[in-house]
């Protein structure tokens, strides 16, 4: 490897992310994760795929 490749690791990325987020960015990362994590799990997943559907035809996006 070279020091350039050496320096653009995982690991390094994660340490630079360390160094660099500020409390809130965590805090609104937290928010999203749970926020996803409830409606995959407690609105369960058929219910969510059909309004995430609804929604991108509503956005004029075509889904197929």
């Amino acid at each position: 490897m070279t020091a350039t490749n050496e320096a653009d690791t995982v690991r390094h990325r994660i340490e630079l992310a360390r160094e660099t987020t500020t409390p809130a960015q965590l805090a609104t990362l937290l928010a999203l994760v749970s926020a996803l994590t409830f409606a995959l799990v407690v609105l369960q997943e058929p219910l969510v795929h059909d309004a995430v559907h609804d929604f991108r035809h509503a956005a004029g996006i075509v889904c197929h």
